[in-house]
C-alpha cells in the first residue's frame, strides 16, 4: 500500500487541499484512492506516534490503523493531510530552524507503515510573507513573539528539506511553492493522490475563487467550459490572463508590518527564497512543481 502525508505547511493552502480531495473522494475512491475524513486519522495518528517513538509499528497496529481510516478493502493508496503535522504553528520557527523537530516527526510517520511506500507532500512560501502571516496567526491564538531573537536570515527551506531527507532518505518529497499554486493547482492535485490521466476531479478551480472577484471567477468558469484547454500551458495562460484583470489585490498582497523590518529585509528574504527552491530543485527524491 501507498500512504501520502500532506504536511501543510501553515500558511499555505489552509486546508483546501484536503478539502478538494474530500469533495472528490468517490470518484478518487473508484481507482482505490482513499481519503478518510480527518477526524478519522488525526488524534489516531498521533496517539500511535506518540505511544510508538520512532519504534515500527507492530502488524496488529497497522491494522487497528487501516481498519480504523478505511472503508475498502480494496485501497491501494491513502491520503492524510494535517498542517500541524510536523508541528503547531507556535513551534514552526525557532533558532535551529523552520519546523526543528520535522526530521523526527517524519521518521515517526513513516514507522508507522515501516514496510510500506511512503510519500510526503508539502507547499513552500516566501519567508517575506510567511513570517508575518505565522506570527499574526501565533499572536491570535495567544501566542505572541512567535519571532523574538530570531534572525530571519538565518532561515532557509532547503535546509529543512534536507533534514527531512536525511531523517527518511527512502522517501518520496513532492513539493510546490505557494505563490504558484493557483495556476499547477490540477497538477498538485493529481501527483498527491497519483489519479489516473483520465480522471478529472470536481472543483479544482475553487482555489481561485478565494483570490478573485466573484463576477471574474463566473466568467473563468464560463470560459474554461467553453473552451476547454487542449494542455496544460495552455490552462496556465488562461488562469493568467484573468488573473491580471480579475484578481483581488487586498488577496494576494500581504502589508508587512513586523518590528525591525524594512524593504531592505524584505529584498533579502525574497532573494534567499530564490535560491532554496532553486536547491529543492536539484535535491534527489525530491520533486518540485513547477509553472
Amino acid at each position: 500500500m501507498k500512504f501520502v502525508f500532506h504536511l501543510g505547511v501553515h500558511c499555505t493552502d489552509d486546508e483546501q487541499l484536503l478539502r478538494c480531495l474530500l469533495k472528490n473522494r468517490g470518484r478518487l475512491a473508484d481507482e482505490n484512492i482513499s481519503v478518510p475524513g480527518p477526524n478519522r486519522y488525526r488524534p489516531l495518528l498521533r496517539e500511535s506516534m506518540n505511544s510508538l517513538r520512532g519504534a515500527p509499528a507492530t502488524a496488529e497496529t497497522q491494522a487497528t490503523i487501516l481498519d480504523t481510516v478505511l472503508d475498502s478493502d480494496l485501497t491501494e493508496r491513502v491520503i492524510f493531510a494535517h498542517d500541524s503535522f510536523l508541528g503547531v504553528r507556535q513551534r514552526a520557527v525557532s533558532a535551529a530552524g523552520l519546523y526543528p523537530n520535522a526530521g523526527d516527526k517524519l521518521f515517526w510517520m513513516a514507522q508507522l507503515f515501516p514496510d510500506d511506500e511512503i510519500t510526503f507532500s508539502l507547499a513552500i512560501r516566501d519567508l517575506a510573507t510567511f513570517l508575518p502571516q505565522l506570527a499574526d496567526e501565533a499572536s491570535a491564538a495567544g501566542f505572541p513573539g512567535l519571532l523574538d531573537g530570531i534572525d530571519p536570515l538565518s532561515l532557509r527551506w532547503s535546509d529543512l528539506l534536507y533534514r527531512m531527507r536525511n531523517s527518511v532518505p527512502d522517501t518520496e518529497f513532492i513539493v510546490w511553492c505557494n505563490e504558484d499554486t493557483p495556476l499547477i493547482w490540477p497538477e498538485v492535485l493529481a501527483a498527491v493522490t497519483g489519479h489516473s490521466e483520465a480522471m478529472v476531479l470536481e472543483e479544482t478551480d475553487r482555489i481561485l475563487a478565494t483570490i478573485m472577484r466573484p463576477e471574474g471567477f463566473e466568467r473563468l468558469g464560463q470560459y474554461l467550459g467553453e473552451h476547454p484547454p487542449q494542455s496544460i500551458a495552455q490552462r496556465r495562460r488562461i488562469v493568467t490572463a484573468f488573473l491580471e484583470r480579475f484578481a483581488m489585490p487586498e488577496a494576494i498582497e500581504m502589508e508587512l508590518d513586523l518590528p525591525g523590518w524594512d524593504q531592505a529585509l524584505v529584498d533579502r528574504l525574497s532573494a534567499n527564497y530564490m535560491d532554496d527552491v532553486a536547491a529543492i530543485s536539484a535535491m534527489d527524491g525530491v520533486t518540485l512543481i513547477t509553472q
